[in-house]
């Protein structure tokens, strides 16, 4: 019964929020194209999927995901966990120590990456618009590394206790100097693809082990350290994606060499 209650909140809580938008684009097309909303029965379906998918998505995540997060965001950074293995309790903890803290990071920061709508969605249209160029799996792949690796190097910052802006500036010197000299037609979709990786999936999971691991590290601050591995979890897919256009760009020059290259011997 409560999870019926639960279920019908958040169903009336997503009518509420995808009315508006409903509202401007039924407005738009009536009101200013003033023309008829072409298959409307399928267009009303396609809302009304729409709102049940996401309240039972929500729910989803309300009752598996979120708490699941937060349990092993605080198992794993749990002092006693971490000192298994060590020789002293009283020692003092190093960042090596915490190992087991970034392997989850990485693999929770791929996992929800690859399981990510919204980067879905993006791969599934860039595939169609290039033609089948650029591969769904490649774009997902490429991106959900680059989140792993931001969220990895993201967790060790808030170890260390180094500031977040020398990372944050780094990095972007770095997708600066990529964007010179990766192919142009990637650059537009590596910049959009750091922005979709923070959506729904990913966000809860990320910000509570953020958090948990800044209440648990000696000298750090929940709020100026908990914070901020989001912007990592956005920052480093540009890179993985523009880098992942130039090796492929790379083999491909690579490739037409040596069939060249074997053309020539033949005509010679």
């Amino acid at each position: 019964m409560e999870l019926l209650t639960n279920l019908l909140s958040i169903l009336f809580s997503t009518i509420k929020d995808v009315i508006p938008i409903a509202a401007i684009i039924f407005g738009f097309q009536i009101f200013v194209i003033r023309r008829r909303i072409p298959n409307l029965k399928r267009v009303l379906f396609g809302f009304a999927y729409v709102i049940v998918g996401l309240a039972f998505f929500l729910l989803g995540l309300e009752k598996a995901l979120f708490p699941l997060g937060r349990l092993m965001a605080e198992q794993l950074t749990n002092p006693e966990f971490i000192r298994q293995g060590i020789v002293g309790a009283a020692e003092v903890l190093r960042w090596q120590d915490y190992y087991w803290v970034y392997l989850f990071a990485f693999a929770i920061g791929a996992s929800t990456t690859i399981a990510e709508p919204s980067l879905i969605a993006v791969a599934i249209k860039a595939n169609e618009v290039s033609g089948g160029t650029i591969g769904i799996w490649g774009l997902r792949i490429a991106v959900a590394l680059g989140v792993a690796i931001g969220i990895a190097l993201g967790t060790y910052r808030i170890v260390t206790g180094v500031p977040i802006h020398y990372f944050i500036i780094t990095g972007y010197v770095f997708v600066v100097i990529q964007t010179f000299f990766a192919p142009k037609m990637i650059v537009p979709l590596a910049y959009d693809s750091g922005g979709v990786t923070t959506s729904t999936v990913t966000v809860p999971l990320v910000a509570a082990l953020g958090l948990g691991l800044a209440e648990t590290v000696p000298g750090r601050s929940a709020l100026l350290d908990g914070f901020g591995l989001i912007a990592f979890a956005s920052l480093f897919p540009m890179i993985t994606v523009m880098g992942y256009a130039q090796i492929t760009e790379f083999r491909e020059k690579r490739s037409r060499a040596r069939r060249q290259a074997e053309f020539d011997q033949e005509q010679s």
